[in-house]
C-alpha cells in the first residue's frame, strides 16, 4: 500500500502540537453560497458523517458521546438508569442528557477556494433534503467530482425568529469540481480523515464532568472539534442566549 503524504502530515503536525490547517464554513445569514460537496473517504458507501454530542452540560459546549464507537460511556450510563426507573422527575433530566447528531461534510466554497477543503457541519432538516437530492435519478451523485454539482445554500434569519433557516438546492448544471486537474487532485487528497476531527475524553473526564453538572458545579470541557467549528440551520440544540444566532454558538464548540 503507498504512503499517504498527506495523512503523514498531518499525524506530524498533531504529533508536534500544530493545527492540521482544517477549516470550517458555514452559510452567511441572508445570502446564497453555491458550494461543491465532496465525499469523505469511509467504507460505508456514505458521502457525509454523522457524529453524536452531549449539549449543555453545565459551561460544556459540546461532548463527543463515546457511546456511539462501542467505548463505556458514563453519560449513557445515566441516561441508562434514569429511563429503568421510569419517574416523572426523569424526564426532563433525560431531554437534556439525550446525544444529538451533528452531521459534517467536506466542501469547497465558490469564491473561496484558496481557503481549499472546508468542513461543513449541520442538522437533520439538510440532512435529509441532501440524501433526497442524491436519490434523485435526475440530480444524481453532486458529490463526483468530475460528473457532479454544485450546490446552493441559502440562508435566510427573518424577523423575529432566534434562528436562521438554512436549504439547499442544486445547480442545474453538472461541472468538474475544478478545471485544474492539479488543483483537483490536490483538493480530493486533502480531504481530512473525519475520524480525526474530533477528541473522545477518557471515561475519568466525563464522569468528573457528569458528577460535577450533578451537583452543581462548573466542570469545562475543552469542547470536541479541534480546528473547527459547526452551524445549524434548523433545530434548537443549543439553548444558549449568548449568541446571535445558532451558527454562532455551533462555532463556538472549539
Amino acid at each position: 500500500m503507498a504512503l499517504d503524504i498527506n495523512a503523514i502530515r498531518n499525524k506530524l503536525a498533531k504529533l508536534q502540537g500544530k493545527q492540521t490547517g482544517t477549516q470550517y464554513w458555514r452559510p452567511t445569514e441572508n445570502q446564497d453560497t453555491n458550494i461543491r460537496m465532496l465525499s469523505f473517504k469511509t467504507d460505508d458507501g456514505l458521502p457525509f458523517k454523522e457524529f453524536y454530542f452531549y449539549y449543555n452540560i453545565g459551561k460544556n459546549r459540546g461532548i463527543l458521546a463515546p457511546h456511539q464507537f462501542g467505548k463505556p460511556d458514563p453519560f449513557q450510563e445515566l441516561i441508562n438508569k434514569l429511563r429503568n426507573e421510569r419517574t416523572d422527575e426523569n424526564k426532563d433530566l433525560l431531554k437534556k442528557l439525550y446525544p444529538k447528531m451533528r452531521i459534517y461534510a467536506p466542501v469547497v466554497v465558490r469564491g473561496e477556494e484558496e481557503k481549499g477543503v472546508q468542513i461543513w457541519g449541520f442538522g437533520k432538516t439538510v440532512y435529509s433534503e441532501l440524501y433526497t437530492l442524491l436519490a434523485d435519478e435526475d440530480v444524481g451523485d453532486f458529490t463526483d467530482p468530475y460528473s457532479g454539482r454544485d450546490i446552493t445554500v441559502s440562508s435566510t434569519k427573518t424577523p423575529g425568529r432566534q434562528w436562521a433557516t438554512t436549504s439547499v438546492r442544486p445547480r442545474m448544471k453538472t461541472s468538474q469540481l475544478s478545471s485544474n486537474e492539479e488543483q483537483m487532485k490536490t483538493w480530493i487528497d486533502s480531504i481530512p480523515d473525519p475520524e480525526a476531527l474530533f477528541q473522545l475524553q477518557s471515561y475519568e473526564e466525563l464522569s468528573k464532568i457528569i458528577n460535577d453538572w450533578l451537583n452543581g458545579e462548573d466542570s469545562t470541557s475543552d469542547g470536541t472539534e479541534k480546528s473547527f467549528g459547526s452551524n445549524s440551520t434548523e433545530s434548537k440544540e443549543s439553548e444558549s442566549k449568548a449568541y446571535s444566532s445558532l451558527d454562532d454558538a455551533f462555532a463556538n464548540l472549539t
